[in-house]
């Protein structure tokens, strides 16, 4: 068995924390950002309509991976996770959203993986870092393209008559 260590990234995006926010909770647009996920599907919303658990189908080179997550808010600064079923025998993380201005946040993503089944340690860490930081760059770069279009449209609407 693989024991969980957990990993943490932070970064600043030049997007609004409701924009980042936004961002992280559309699972179902992770396919067209997040190179790792091949689908994802919904299967249980919270009463406000934010996902409850998600199916997660992600590359991981040598095969697909299928796992269930479970996920918890704090509308729009903090979301976190855990593994309910499927491929791994353990997952759990977080993202913080911190702003530093109007539309200026720093994202911390905190995440833990137990695969259930032996990796040297110092491979497991080396990947999982990667991992981790591949995904939260990610995610900056879909957040910021949000956070762009938003100001776009918030300019256009406003110059308009």
């Amino acid at each position: 068995m693989s024991e969980a260590q957990e990993q943490v990234f932070t970064t600043d995006v030049n997007a609004s924390v409701p924009h980042c926010f936004a961002t992280i909770t559309n699972f179902e647009a992770y396919p067209s950002w997040f190179s790792a996920v091949e689908q994802t599907e919904v299967i249980a919303r919270h009463r406000g309509g934010l996902a409850k658990r998600v199916v997660f189908h992600v590359d991981m080179v040598v095969k697909t991976v299928r796992y269930v997550l479970e996920y918890e808010y704090e509308k729009p600064k903090r979301l976190w996770w855990k593994a309910v079923a499927g491929d791994v025998q353990r997952i759990e993380g977080s993202y913080c959203f911190e702003p530093l201005g109007p539309a200026r946040t720093r994202a911390t993503c905190r995440q833990s993986v137990a695969f259930g089944f032996w990796i040297p340690g110092p491979i497991r860490g080396a990947v999982e870092r990667r991992a981790l930081k591949q995904s939260v760059l990610e995610f900056k770069a879909a957040a910021e393209r949000a956070g762009k279009a938003g100001r776009t449209r918030r300019r256009g609407s406003e110059a308009a008559p």
